[in-house]
């Protein structure tokens, strides 16, 4: 008599029962892939992405963008000397480059075209933005996300500007910021593995530290006296300081150290970069 045994007749007549009736919708569909899951047919891991694809086609770009505000932006008559330390602050990718203001986009700017001219003196005097500069794709807020990530991957964008029904820039959506919600957060070269201690020290003298850890672990590491008697973790206390629940590339002092949200969801904060007043001193 074998061993193997196929999925239980419940897992079959549930399904059944799900679909016998109208009208079948997107929660009926998420139920079988639960079922599924529950009889061992599909993965958690693969039923979470399922779920964040379903999820992914009901929402719309403005759930998601980063608003107009915490946009980090280059403006288009700036130096090179002007621009490097804000791509070595702030770490990304890509930038949208703005004239007048930030309604006035001029185009896209990629980081590693700098590379050229930081490190080659007689390229630097030959600098100007417009010669590196990329078109800006622009979208609506409305736009389905499913639609946008398919635009993403056929026009090989990564980045959008969003617009709202006047033309004017309400903030911007990167193609992680659309897979993030499929597949969850998308470690980048600033995040901390999960076998690594929860603060990491960059050769630049900052760190880079998960929100969850202890409080009394960060004062010993970093020499600060924070109390530990109403919150347990750094992003708790960080979260009470801001009064509400920061985005990412938000920024705040506290005690002696500088602390920008680097990773945040609508729930809590993840990840932070720490820098110390005293070196922020040094270096102005």
């Amino acid at each position: 008599m074998s061993d193997d045994k196929p999925p239980s007749r419940s897992f079959f007549q549930r399904i059944v029962d799900i679909f016998h009736s109208e009208p079948q919708d997107r929660q009926q569909l998420v139920e079988v892939l639960r079922v599924a899951t529950d009889d061992k047919l599909i993965k958690t891991d693969s039923l979470a992405m399922m779920e964040g694809v379903l999820q992914v086609a009901e929402m719309q770009v403005r759930d998601i963008m980063i608003p107009r505000s915490q946009m980090n932006v280059i403006h288009e008559n700036a130096s090179l000397q002007e621009i490097l330390p804000i791509v070595s602050e702030t770490r990304h990718s890509r930038y949208p480059v703005v004239g007048e203001n930030r309604d006035d986009i001029e185009g896209i700017m990629l980081a590693k075209e700098l590379l050229t001219y930081a490190f080659d003196d007689g390229e630097k005097n030959n600098f100007d933005i417009k010669d590196i500069l990329r078109p800006a794709y622009i979208i609506p807020e409305s736009k389905r996300l499913d639609i946008l990530l398919t635009e993403f991957r056929s026009k090989r964008n990564h980045m959008a500007i969003v617009v709202d029904e006047y033309g004017c820039v309400s903030g911007l959506v990167t193609i992680e910021d659309v897979l993030e919600q499929i597949v969850g957060d998308i470690e980048d070269e600033f995040d901390i593995d999960e076998e690594e201690s929860n603060i990491k020290l960059h050769s630049n003298g900052e760190y880079i530290i998960k929100a969850q850890t202890d409080i009394e672990d960060f004062n010993e590491r970093l020499g600060s006296d924070f109390s530990d008697q109403e919150f347990d973790t750094i992003g708790g206390l960080l979260v009470n300081k801001f009064g509400h629940m920061p985005e990412r590339d938000e920024t705040i002092t506290m005690g002696d150290f500088k602390f920008t949200v680097l990773n945040a969801d609508q729930r809590r904060v993840h990840l932070l970069r720490v820098k110390p007043l005293a070196q922020e001193q040094i270096l102005s």
